[in-house]
């Protein structure tokens, strides 16, 4: 047995805890957001202060160009919209690149986050927003907290494009990862909120789950990184080598 005790891949643990800490920063980051939500809409006080006027303001501003634009926003982000686009991303990405890997990660933190949202939305069971308040009245029917489009949309963009970054670690790649993470989460709250849908806290809570899916993500994709670098090395010893300590 290694002196240095054992971790994933035969890695000690301070080694592993090295590879991977970024992920569990943003896990815990997302977590300790979502919590800080969810204690402030269950005490009413804090950003739960901002829910009902923020809303009022968002319906007193609608037009019909901005509600029209919005709500093709807010439908491809949708249930019925949202997971056929991105099975049909991950298959055409598959073929395109010749590895599983990131599509199928992209694919598992889809349905990471769908399960988180369901979940949490159940246990928390928050009502909608009033029926007056949304443009089709009654058209939502599931519990509002957390927002399951805006997590849905955060967790695409931001795992999406960090996937592309790690495999090219290209600042231009970062640079654009940043922008389109931005403004289709941005629009996607926004659609939710404007439209009568949810609250600010609900949307803010689906950016905080995301966050920690991110996170979960970087945590696995790392200690895979390691893993596959152990097995190259492996393969590059001379033959007749075992690798034991001389």
């Amino acid at each position: 047995m290694s002196p240095r005790g054992g971790g994933a891949g035969g890695a000690p643990v301070r080694e592993v805890l090295a590879r991977v800490w970024p992920g569990l920063v943003l896990v815990l980051v997302g977590a300790v957001g979502f919590v800080v939500l969810l204690d402030a809409v269950r005490d009413q006080d804090d950003l739960w202060l901002l829910d009902d006027p923020l809303l009022a303001w968002m319906v007193a501003q609608r037009s019909p160009v901005a509600t029209t634009v919005l709500t093709v926003v807010t439908t491809v982000s949708g249930p019925y919209v949202l997971p056929v686009l991105v099975a049909l991303g991950c298959a055409l990405w598959a073929w395109r690149s010749g590895t599983w890997w990131e599509p199928g990660m992209l694919a598992g933190a889809m349905v990471l986050s769908t399960l988180v949202s369901t979940v949490l939305k159940a246990v928390v069971a928050r009502p909608r927003p009033p029926d007056a308040s949304m443009v089709v009245a009654g058209v939502e029917r599931s519990f509002s907290f957390p927002s399951g489009h805006t997590i849905g949309a955060a967790t695409l963009v931001l795992v999406g494009g960090y996937l592309v970054w790690h495999r090219h670690h290209d600042g231009r790649v970062l640079a654009v990862w940043v922008a389109v993470s931005v403004v289709v989460v941005g629009a996607v709250a926004l659609s939710r909120l404007y439209l009568g849908y949810h609250f600010l806290t609900d949307v803010l809570a689906g950016m905080a789950l995301a966050v920690a899916v991110l996170g979960v993500v970087v945590v696995v994709t790392r200690l895979h990184d390691a893993r596959a670098g152990g097995r190259r090395r492996v393969a590059a010893r001379p033959a007749g080598t075992d690798g034991g300590v001389r």
